[in-house]
């Protein structure tokens, strides 16, 4: 039996074995859905703007620099023709068989639920919610897309996307279920994130249970803490699992 094969069906015995599962993902969990992550050869971060990404997806860019924000959003931020890849559908069906306990991701393009996951813990939030900033009237990515420049809502007011940027602070209260979930669970699987992402990454030092599963194409400062590590993509590696 080849290495690979053996870490496959090593994290087949986990699951087996496992009650209450989180699963806790990044930008890599989106890619084999064509989402582009930040950090790669062809992320977001290496793509010309006349601003770093970190700059435009900044608080401060957006108070004072709405139309390249927008602009940078619109064209970057919203994949409408994403659809959920193998890892958001195994995921979904763990949970539907009741594996697992909650997904939680620093992702915002919404596949996760797109998937039929239902316990989604979004910390950095959603491109699918958006929020006027004076009425709190909602609106959708479509109606986000539908606009060439700022979008106003009816009553005058700027409709800001609800993801955190730059310079903004977490959700108390997804941060305090993600970590009442990481706490409680028995098995916690990492996938598609370098862990470089903070206070997200901060989140998993909350986990005490059984088993430790680190699945990312490159390493991280967590893999010689984790009882099994399979540098593979996720969505090939969780495919393989039967539940």
């Amino acid at each position: 039996m080849s290495m690979q094969n053996e870490k496959i069906q090593r994290l087949q015995e986990m699951t087996d074995e496992s009650k209450r599962i989180v699963f806790f993902g990044g930008a890599g969990v989106s890619t084999e859905s064509g989402i582009k992550d930040f950090r790669s050869q062809d992320g977001l971060y290496n793509q010309k703007y006349p601003y770093p990404p970190e700059t435009i997806l900044s608080r401060t860019f957006y108070d004072k620099e709405p139309e390249w924000f927008y602009r940078f959003y619109r064209e970057k931020m919203i994949c409408p023709d994403a659809k959920p890849n193998p890892a958001h559908l195994k995921l979904a069906e763990l949970e539907e068989k009741g594996k697992l306990s909650a997904v939680i991701t620093q992702n915002i393009d919404g596949l996760h639920t797109a998937a039929g996951s239902r316990n989604v813990l979004e910390l950095h939030g959603s491109v699918h919610r958006n929020y006027c900033q004076k009425c709190r009237k909602l609106y959708d990515a479509e109606w986000i897309m539908s606009f060439d420049n700022i979008p106003e809502c009816s009553c005058g007011g700027r409709v800001k996307p609800d993801v955190v940027l730059y310079e903004e602070p977490l959700d108390n209260s997804v941060v305090d279920r993600a970590v009442k979930a990481i706490s409680q669970a028995d098995m916690m699987i990492i996938g598609g994130t370098s862990l470089a992402v903070y206070p997200a990454a901060g989140l998993i030092r909350y986990f005490h249970g059984k088993h430790l599963v680190l699945i990312n194409r490159d390493a991280t400062p967590m893999d010689d803490k984790a009882d099994l590590c399979i540098r593979e993509p996720i969505g090939q590696v969780l495919s393989q699992i039967k539940v």
